[in-house]
């Protein structure tokens, strides 16, 4: 009985002294903004360390670490944890001073700036942005939707991929909004695929199917 529980507070002490670490940002080369087991963004310079992370390189929008001697390549909004569940599929934003949550991601492998809008039913994404990332949308169904400037055409499309920080879902449902939209829209067709926690101006997203 005795040697059951030793054991069991062995395997308690090990889970307790697991690191997850979640890639903020970055400043250009020379330091990567890290949070680290849920605790406040720490910037942290290129050859030091915090919390038993230690930051090897930083490039755009990505940085190499070393966590307790386990070396990874995290891409920003990504989460790492030596917990032994492996890397999860996982972003984290901080709010702006507005108290909107942006975030730099991709859509079909193209760049795209987002704003999370939990108001919005799908990913929405500006006639501009569209074409530069040569979605054909006009093959979409057409509807009009209101915006601050007035009703305007818009049209329905699936999207292959879109990808925020450390997660990438398949087939999204999106629409193409011909003007009065300023940036892309986070809504709840990716939104309703992933976990969210907000903590005091951290929000973090966990991929669910």
């Amino acid at each position: 009985m005795r040697h059951s529980i030793a054991v069991l507070l062995l395997v308690f002490a090990a889970s307790a002294a697991a690191t997850e670490v979640s890639l903020i940002g970055t400043f250009d080369t020379k330091a990567a903004i890290l949070a680290i087991n849920g605790g406040a963004p720490k910037t942290v310079r290129v050859g030091q360390s915090f919390g038993g992370v230690t930051v090897v390189s930083v490039e755009k929008e990505r940085a190499t670490v070393d966590v307790d001697g386990k070396r990874r390549v995290l891409i920003r909004g990504q989460t790492f944890s030596t917990s032994g569940s492996g890397d999860r599929q996982t972003a984290v934003l901080i709010a702006g001073q507005n108290g909107h949550y942006t975030a730099d991601g991709q859509v079909n492998g193209g760049q795209v700036r987002f704003v999370v809008d939990t108001g919005a039913s799908v990913v929405a994404l500006p006639a501009a942005d569209a074409r530069r990332l040569s979605i054909d949308y006009r093959k979409g169904q057409p509807t009009t939707v209101q915006t601050a400037a007035g009703p305007t055409p818009a049209y329905s499309v699936r999207l292959d991929t879109v990808r925020v920080g450390g997660i990438e879902l398949n087939n999204v449902e999106g629409m193409v909004i011909e003007s009065g939209l300023p940036i892309a829209l986070l809504g709840m067709s990716f939104l309703n695929r992933v976990e969210m926690r907000n903590d005091a101006g951290q929000m973090t997203m966990i991929k669910r199917f």
